[in-house]
């Protein structure tokens, strides 16, 4: 069984050290004006261009029924995150709007914790495909932004 743990610690520590690097990252790249304003174009043109209304039926198809589809809120997120999104903001800004939208509409609807697994796993297979998404249409569409 330790074994079993220091496996566990090993994937966490890891995990760790690649938020800390990509904190990092982020932290640089927020503090260079262009950069800022070159992605927000980037990403305000993904929606005005409707890039991602493949993603947006993805999303419908397996919500048919109108009372379990809830308004995409992982576009809401991301749209909330775009406008926090300036030169010079801190990153924990950032993740204090992500995280307020998370309590918002993923945490505070759920009933029970079975609730809570299902919308948590099923937020987080949507937020992966539209970060997956947006960052392939970026990179095609968009290379200066993506850069």
């Amino acid at each position: 069984s330790s074994l079993t743990e220091a496996k566990e610690f090993v994937k966490r520590l890891r995990r760790q050290t690649d938020l800390c690097n990509m904190v990092k990252t982020v932290r640089a790249l927020l503090n260079n004006n262009s950069t800022v304003t070159v992605l927000r174009s980037g990403l305000h043109a993904i929606f005005n261009e409707k890039s991602l209304d493949v993603t947006k039926d993805l999303f419908q198809e397996k919500f048919r029924n109108p009372k379990k589809w809830q308004k995409n809120i992982q576009l809401k997120c991301l749209k909330n995150f775009i406008s926090s999104l300036t030169s010079s903001t801190d990153i924990r800004d950032l993740l204090s709007s992500l995280s307020s939208d998370l309590q918002t509409f993923v945490i505070k609807p759920s009933k029970s914790k079975e609730a809570f697994k299902e919308q948590a796993s099923d937020f987080m297979l949507k937020w992966n495909l539209l970060l997956s998404n947006v960052g392939k249409i970026l990179t095609i569409n968009r290379t200066d932004s993506f850069g």
